[in-house]
């Protein structure tokens, strides 16, 4: 076999180094083809050499103009100024654009890809929030990739409308049209560096849609799909980036950690996007610990790819006994903020404006996050509406209304299997029962928070629980660029089929039937294998089993496996 054939083969098989060596051995004997220097080009690009990638595409670009295939080379032209706009050089990428564009108008016969083209306007109107005009530009990529059989053109102006509908409150629909985007990908319709972009902007756009269940499903997906393809960073770093938000809320602050290094260590390979977020998490992690040296150097190594590193920088400050900085921190970036990413930032306005003692501030904040559940009916908003409110209730003088939403939060956290933030319901709990005298209760609150504080590491969060404060309010929710894992339909509640179970351990049964092991499951569900366990445990207690074949049984005689 030629190299020029193992190159193709390995490029098929997705083996992105192997056809990187063949192709670039083959380009010393012969004069590779336009569609061969394109794959070359594409295999570049995907193991993080994004420049590099960029050069080969043009010679790819001025092959296919030599060979008479305008199509092709606009094509390309509208490839290598997307990855320019990737690689943080926009002006360049609009040069580009605009080459392809005047190739299309010079064609006289319709180009497959002129569906690309609307793409730049559709996401320069996304991030300008301008809903209305983001649709119109997606509808027409879409329209005109069906129409002339490009699934590239179809598939990301599909992603685009989605985002667009989500942007002007249309949630079912947009959230419907995400998913219609995915099965594409999925099915193996898109080309290598399109998939990559719809994965990672279905999972953020999910995660400003609250929508958590889909969040983590496709980060799951986005992760076997990385795996899958030999020596892949561009998109990795952004799975990393993702898997480290899922293990920081289920309590898996180690795991959380070294998925942060990894898509900082990526990042530095090649996938810039992932910068922002390998840092953020990070400091995150140290904040929740209580180290924050480490914490602010890590947040500002954020802050240098040019996003404010909000709210968890302002939420640091606070704790660091500095709430009024903390509270001008957190309003400038939600000011300079588009809707969208403003209510992330909610939770953490209410926690910080009650601290500085600005309880109309607080209410406010409230009110605005409340109103988003009417529309967004996601368990985690919900979760994050009801402590904040709790949180301003009891400071407004009304414990027991505080308790009723209290309580309901804290269910809501457990079924979405996050430790930390039901401790700090519990923590709350504590004061408000002391308030209403009920010492017991209080006692009793107290030391499940502390309980689960301490096994986390969570020292800023034992400190403030070993205060006497009953009336300061713990920390009203966290940072809502958490992903956690949903349960089923809008509660934390239990599976119709699964009897006694919650949905996490349902999901853990089902994957102990698909023989699964403590540390696959730990993976599949990006929590600790000490989580497992406890689950597990849990599950045998409530159905009277005692082994994993037990619950093997049990999973297959009620429909769970």
């Amino acid at each position: 076999m030629s190299t020029l054939a193992q190159g193709r083969e390995a490029y098929a098989a997705r083996r992105w180094p192997d056809a990187i060596g063949q192709y670039t051995a083959a380009d010393q004997d012969i004069e590779l083809p336009a569609g061969d220097l394109e794959q070359l080009a594409t295999s570049v690009i995907l193991t993080g050499r994004g420049s590099e990638g960029v050069d080969i595409l043009a010679r790819a670009h001025l092959k296919y103009l030599a060979d008479g295939d305008y199509s092709a080379a606009g094509r390309c032209a509208f490839w290598i100024g997307m990855n320019l706009v990737l690689l943080g050089e926009p002006a360049r990428g609009a040069g580009w654009f605009a080459r392809a564009r005047r190739i299309v108008e010079d064609v006289p016969e319709p180009c497959p890809f002129e569906g690309l083209l609307s793409v730049p306007a559709g996401l320069n109107s996304l991030y300008q929030g301008d809903g209305a005009a983001a649709a119109e530009a997606f509808t027409r990529a879409a329209d005109l990739g069906r129409e002339r059989g490009d699934a590239d053109s179809a598939a990301l102006g599909t992603l685009g409308l989605g985002q667009a509908k989500i942007l002007l409150g249309q949630l079912d629909d947009g959230l419907a049209l995400l998913d219609e985007a995915m099965v594409a990908v999925t099915v193996g319709e898109i080309s290598p560096v399109p998939a990559g972009i719809i994965y990672c902007a279905v999972i953020e756009t999910c995660h400003l849609a609250f929508d958590l269940h889909r969040a983590h499903e496709w980060t799951r997906a986005l992760d076997r799909w990385c795996n899958a393809q030999q020596n892949l960073v561009f998109f990795s770093g952004q799975c990393q980036m993702h898997r480290a938000e899922l293990y920081r809320l289920h309590g898996a602050w180690a795991e959380a950690l070294d998925a942060a290094k990894a898509a900082q260590d990526l990042a530095f390979l090649g996938d810039r996007m992932a910068t922002y977020g390998g840092f953020y998490q990070e400091a995150e992690i140290h904040r929740l610990r209580g180290d924050f040296d480490p914490a602010e150097a890590a947040y500002l190594k954020a802050q240098e790819t040019g996003f404010p590193p909000q709210p968890g920088l302002a939420l640091l400050r606070l704790a660091q006994g500095r709430p009024d900085q903390a509270r001008t921190l957190l309003r400038q970036a939600m000011d300079g903020a588009g809707l969208d990413y403003r209510r992330l930032m909610l939770a953490a306005g209410v926690e910080i404006e009650l601290a500085a003692g600005d309880v109309p501030a607080a209410r406010s904040a409230v009110e605005e996050l409340a109103s988003l559940c009417a529309s967004i009916d996601m368990p985690m908003l919900h979760a994050l509406a009801e402590q904040s409110e709790a949180a301003v209730l009891f400071q407004e003088g009304d414990p027991q209304a505080a308790m009723v939403l209290l309580r309901r939060a804290r269910s809501r956290w457990l079924g979405l299997d996050a430790p930390f933030e039901a401790a700090r319901c519990r923590a709350l709990l504590a004061s408000l029962c002391a308030a209403l005298g009920d010492e017991e209760s209080a006692r009793l609150e107290r030391e499940a928070a502390r309980a689960v504080f301490s096994e986390l590491g969570a020292a800023p969060a034992l400190s403030a629980l070993e205060q006497p404060l009953p009336e300061q309010p713990v920390p009203a929710g966290p940072d809502a660029r958490t992903v956690p894992v949903p349960a089923s339909g809008n509660d934390a509640g239990h599976s119709p089929d699964a009897g006694p179970l919650t949905a996490r351990e349902t999901e853990v049964i089902r994957l102990v039937a698909d023989g699964l092991s403590n540390r696959d499951i730990a993976v599949e569900l990006f929590i600790s294998e000490k989580t497992v366990a406890r689950h597990l445990s849990n599950i045998f207690t409530k159905l009277g089993l005692t082994s994993r074949s037990a619950a093997t049984a049990y999973a297959y005689r009620h429909g769970l496996a």
